[in-house]
């Protein structure tokens, strides 16, 4: 399962990985979650990039999905645009995982689901959620699978 972080502001003087989420970005990630709860089945790990945008809508679909925190980990690599950082990272995970949850940002998340899954998608939205199976039963052999699910804020609104 992918998430694009919630829309950021830059109205601060702050470092990228800084940057918080705008109002609409909480509201948005709020709308995802309350979407995917009634069906939602627990990941078996959630990663988040370390960038505050990415670890608050992590946050936020965390507290309202259920996920238990000791299951949340930071993950540097996920702090990636272009796409090969987050490949690499789900061809590292251990094959004891069978359900994963990752937030991070685009580029990364759009290349990432059209490399991998069965559906074009033009554009992952800021909190903009992507569910992808593979029937590959090791990580490092992930390369195609079928695209299960597409979640994006404005169907909700």
């Amino acid at each position: 399962m992918l998430v694009r972080h919630g829309k950021s502001s830059w109205d601060y003087d702050v470092s990228d990985r800084d940057r918080p989420l705008k109002p609409r970005g909480i509201g948005d990630a709020h709308l995802i979650a309350r979407a995917l709860s009634p069906d939602f089945t627990i990941p078996d790990a959630v990663f988040s990039s370390p960038a505050n945008r990415a670890l608050h809508t992590c946050m936020i679909l965390t507290r309202e999905l259920g996920i238990p925190m000791d299951i949340v980990r930071i993950a540097p690599e996920l702090y990636d645009f272009g796409g090969s950082g987050l490949r690499d990272f789900v061809h590292g995970l251990g094959d004891e995982l069978h359900r994963v949850m990752l937030f991070g940002h685009n580029h990364a998340m759009t290349h990432t689901v059209n490399a991998w899954g069965d559906r074009y998608i033009e554009n992952v939205p800021t909190s903009g959620f992507v569910h992808l199976e593979f029937g590959d039963t090791d990580w490092r052999d992930i390369n195609f699978g079928k695209t299960r699910r597409v979640l994006f804020p404005k169907e909700l609104k």
